[in-house]
């Protein structure tokens, strides 16, 4: 680790947990917890629960827990040690510096490598654009009405057209065939060196809500395919968990962010005022980006190309958005097909007219229904109608559902009372509309060989609710009776802290854990709730068949691995003895 255990407990025990995630989740006290809708999966009755008590988070829908750690390296995608960086900053420490152990270091050696690299490319992108030989990407920009103010604040360049331009400079910057292939901006071949991922092209840095470039997009110039290309996936750079423009939109004045296609629509919303634009990585829209624009805000507009792609892009963007709990509306760009292009010939303050009146997203998907149809003519109305009634007998809410009948009724040229029967028919006739999938996590499922590890678990959940039972079971079970090794790890962390201190803190043991499913099970096992009995004679009787179903797998275990009789007549007698075991809580 890069810093030693003290200091890690000690910036956790200076960030509340409950303080950390409610400035991220609203969450409402029940009983000695906080609850509130889980940020890492879509849900709509909250199952993601906050203890003070134990400084820690669980999800019961998806699994998702941990402590303060856990939780920013999740949420904000920080390594182990940013995180405790800035969990320090943000309670007012200051960080001693320490060395690293020899695995730590390779794994901050190579994420900082990349970081590096990444960095040093932009720039040297951003020069090239403004030297000689980029003149051709310059000319592009301006010709699209590009700024320099612009082009610097997204960090625009150039890749030239010399297939191994950026290879030469980061092999002259000290930087390894080893490191670069792992950049995705370069590929290693043995016979023929290596040779860059990006040539002759405008280059559009990719930075991630911290301001920190993880990737490229390249616009080829010239009739060249494909068109855009964008960095595969590194070590710092997931495209389903960032967004083109986000590192500046989280920060915009607006209550809404306004989704696009592609970076050159960002860049243009931009510079004509709307800083509140983010685009997709040159990837399809999936659940994980609805996910991450709801951390920021709960309205998405929608101004994808007026072109008939564009219509289906919308199409399919709407419910995974609304499937995130965001209220979506739709920007009618037409006659023109792209901001840009409407910009460039109404202005920036039509386009804030047209933001203004945006469609809700109901109402697009049925104004594309009535685009199939001729209208005029009744067969085909009549068809139309049935979709229309199909669509607004998915909409559960009974307020909202007869609001949308009238909207509908009203702009089509429908009866209420006609559209509204067959709206009713559609609802109570077995018709299904396909409902959006929420992104959710699978529940953990217990398979039959982690049943054989429930005793184990159930044990160590009860010791850390009732620690009292540590001087009960003394001499009776200890440590290594755990045998599965995650468990293990934790009784022998539990039974040390109980030892030393009287006292066991959840939130502490996971400091000893950094990965993140390690952590998953952890968080689990202390969040688990127990069925208690009424009557105490039924719970000792449970205490009692769970220890004992602990030491009869210790046991057993313990005579797998030795081959000493006179060990196997020891375990044998002591296997007999726990038919007599009764424990009183």
């Amino acid at each position: 680790m890069l810093y030693g255990d003290d200091i890690i407990e000690e910036v956790r025990s200076r960030n509340d947990i409950v303080d950390l995630i409610s400035s991220y989740v609203p969450l409402k006290r029940k009983g000695s917890s906080y609850f509130g809708l889980c940020p890492f999966h879509n849900e709509k009755s909250p199952s993601f629960s906050v203890s003070r008590d134990k400084q820690m988070y669980y999800c019961f829908g998806c699994g998702a827990g941990g402590n303060v750690f856990t939780f920013i390296m999740e949420y904000e995608n920080f390594t182990f040690p940013e995180a405790v960086r800035y969990l320090a900053e943000r309670a007012g420490m200051e960080l001693p510096e320490q060395e690293l152990s020899t695995e730590a270091k390779q794994q901050a050696d190579a994420k900082a490598k990349l970081k590096e690299m990444n960095k040093m490319a932009a720039n040297y992108f951003y020069i090239l654009l403004h030297s000689k030989r980029g003149e051709k990407g310059l000319a592009y920009l301006k010709k699209r009405g590009i700024t320099e103010e612009t082009i610097k604040k997204f960090g625009l360049g150039y890749a030239d057209i010399y297939q191994d331009d950026l290879y030469r400079f980061l092999k002259s910057k000290g930087f390894t065939d080893e490191d670069l292939k792992d950049s995705a901006l370069v590929s290693i071949d043995e016979a023929r060196g290596g040779s860059d991922k990006f040539w002759n092209r405008v280059m559009f840095p990719i930075q991630d809500v911290n301001n920190r470039v993880i990737g490229f997009g390249g616009r080829v110039m010239g009739d060249g395919n494909p068109k855009y290309l964008n960095s595969r996936e590194t070590k710092l750079f997931d495209k389903s968990r960032n967004l083109y423009g986000l590192n500046f939109a989280r920060s915009s004045r607006e209550k809404f962010i306004i989704l696009c296609e592609g970076y050159m629509d960002v860049i243009t919303m931009h510079q004509a005022g709307f800083t509140n634009a983010v685009a997709a990585l040159g990837t399809a829209f999936t659940e994980g980006h609805g996910m991450l624009l709801k951390r920021y805000t709960d309205e998405v507009i929608l101004s994808f190309d007026s072109d008939e792609a564009g219509q289906r892009a919308i199409l399919r963007a709407i419910p995974i958005l609304k499937g995130a709990g965001l209220t979506v509306r739709v920007l009618n760009l037409n006659p023109h097909k792209d901001p840009d292009e409407f910009i460039k010939a109404l202005g920036s303050e039509e386009l804030t007219k047209r933001i203004e009146k945006a469609r809700s997203s109901f109402m697009f998907q049925v104004s594309v229904a009535a685009g199939k149809y001729n209208q005029d003519d009744p067969e085909e109305k009549t068809k139309f109608q049935h979709e229309a009634a199909k669509l607004l007998s998915s909409i559960r809410e009974p307020l909202e559902r007869s609001n949308y009948c009238e909207a509908v009724s009203r702009e089509y040229f429908m009866g209420v009372k006609e559209l509204t029967d067959l709206v009713d028919y559609y609802g109570t006739s077995g018709y299904v509309q396909e409902k959006p999938k929420e992104q959710e996590r699978k529940p953990i499922e217990v398979k039959k060989e982690e049943k054989k590890l429930e005793p184990q678990k159930l044990l160590l959940t009860w010791l850390v609710n009732e620690p009292v039972l540590f001087d009960k079971l003394r001499g009776i079970i200890g440590p290594d009776d755990f045998i599965e090794p995650i468990y293990h790890g934790v009784a022998v962390l539990l039974f040390k802290e109980y030892e030393q201190d009287g006292k066991v803190t959840p939130a502490k043991i996971l400091n000893q854990y950094v990965d993140m499913e390690d952590q998953k099970k952890i968080a689990e096992l202390f969040n688990t709730t127990l069925k208690l009995k009424p009557l105490p004679e039924d719970n000792d009787k449970a205490l009692t068949d769970i220890v004992r179903k602990v030491k009869e797998d210790s046991i057993e275990h313990k005579m797998n691995e030795s081959n000493d009789i006179m060990k196997w007549q020891e375990l044998i007698q002591e296997k007999g003895s726990l038919a007599k075991l009764h424990i009183s809580i």
